[in-house]
């Protein structure tokens, strides 16, 4: 699965690749291959990222469009 929404978000925070692996405690590469999709990324790195961009995990699935997390 290509996760294109972490790359989006990624760059919406002017973040480079190094700094969301720093974040995640990652190596790049690692973190590279969870955007290009060659990696499934954890659950534990998604709710991570998730609270990290203030979006639900639903939004960065594609689940919906609606960035907002559950009940706000």
């Amino acid at each position: 699965m290509y996760y294109k929404r972490i790359r989006d978000l990624r760059c919406d925070n002017d973040l480079r690749q190094v700094d969301v692996a720093d974040f995640l405690g990652c190596h790049e590469g690692v973190y590279r291959r969870y955007e290009n999709g060659s990696r499934e990324i954890p659950i534990w790195a998604l709710l991570k990222l998730a609270e990290r961009y203030d979006v639900s995990v639903d939004y960065i699935l594609e689940v919906t469009d609606h960035k907002r997390k559950f009940g706000e």
